[in-house]
């Protein structure tokens, strides 16, 4: 009986676990299509006024 519920624990840990990550990746890819628009959008401006960031 322990070991079934050891395994059904694992199973949900890990399962959490992937969920997450997979909300990770579509955050990370949301924030880098806003980033893209953000750089192509400052190539207009003068490099003195280009927002807040500077690279």
């Amino acid at each position: 009986m322990a070991v079934i519920l050891l395994v059904l624990l694992l199973a949900l840990l890990l399962g959490g676990l992937g969920f997450a990550a997979h909300i990770l990746w579509i955050a990370a890819a949301i924030v880098f299509v806003f980033w893209l628009v953000g750089f192509a959008l400052g190539r207009g401006r003068t490099e003195g006024a280009r927002g807040w960031y500077r690279w």
